[in-house]
């Protein structure tokens, strides 16, 4: 693996006695693209959370360009953004109200340049006078790229980025983030649900069950390992299941 970014190791979270991360440990290298994956409840959210530093974790260690993220937090952070396509930018904003304010939180130079690229780049300049409140989940989730990306982030966590989009803006969006991890070596932390997306997407994938790695790997590394023809089985049979089942199909859980 090339120079690691974000590292994680023996995480765990609890909530008033409820465990929701038992203990997931992987690191993603930079320029490097990779899957978080799990059913719902497997510890995702959670995790991007703690890497985000919007909660605490309760046990293990969590380094991010080298450092200690509990010591470090406003410093890492400045290097990394989030987009979400369940998270919404305040809706009594136009769009370049929006993203203006976003860009000088982060201190962006020329910042109507850069975000007049991006709006081009997503496709969506045409919206930029209108109100963010009034827009399609389709629209929003590429406005709330378009703010991931105005700092230029070194990492880049990305939940569920393409969730609402019709399938060819979808692909236009996977083409353009790959595009721009070519060019500029950013590091992706990537969430999804969509099985093609990621083995298409991500050069590695983490894969969490019940707070837990159960697996890690290239995407075909870890087809094969289950035994199955796609990620999309490999997801379902864990997720059908409730058990971690091994190569030969055996419940392991």
């Amino acid at each position: 693996m090339s120079e690691p970014v974000v590292e994680v190791k023996h995480l765990r979270k609890e909530f008033d006695g409820t465990v929701a991360v038992a203990d997931v440990s992987f690191c993603v290298g930079r320029g490097e693209i990779v899957g978080l994956l799990g059913p719902n409840g497997a510890g995702k959210t959670t995790t991007l959370q703690v890497l985000l530093g919007l909660t605490t974790h309760t046990s293990g260690t969590v380094r991010m360009f080298g450092k200690e993220l509990r010591s470090h937090r406003v410093e890492i952070l400045q290097r990394c953004n989030f987009s979400s396509a369940y998270a919404a930018l305040p809706t009594n904003l136009r769009v370049w109200e929006n993203l203006r304010l976003f860009a000088r939180l982060y201190g962006v130079r020329d910042s109507a340049a850069k975000l007049g690229f991006l709006l081009e780049l997503f496709e969506i300049k045409h919206l930029k006078d209108k109100v963010t409140g009034h827009l399609s989940a389709g629209e929003s989730t590429r406005v709330n790229l378009c703010k991931a990306l105005c700092n230029d982030p070194e990492l880049l966590l990305l939940d569920e980025p393409t969730a609402s989009l019709d399938p060819d803006i979808a692909d236009k969006v996977r083409r353009i983030l790959r595009q721009i991890q070519r060019e500029k070596g950013i590091s992706m932390i990537y969430t999804s649900h969509n099985m093609r997306e990621v083995e298409a997407v991500c050069d590695r994938v983490v894969f969490l069950h019940k707070g837990m790695v159960i697996a890690e790997g290239k995407p075909q590394q870890i087809i094969d390992r289950f035994q199955r023809s796609s990620l999309e089985e490999v997801f379902i049979t864990v997720a059908r299941s409730g058990d971690v089942l091994d190569g030969s199909g055996t419940n392991t859980g």
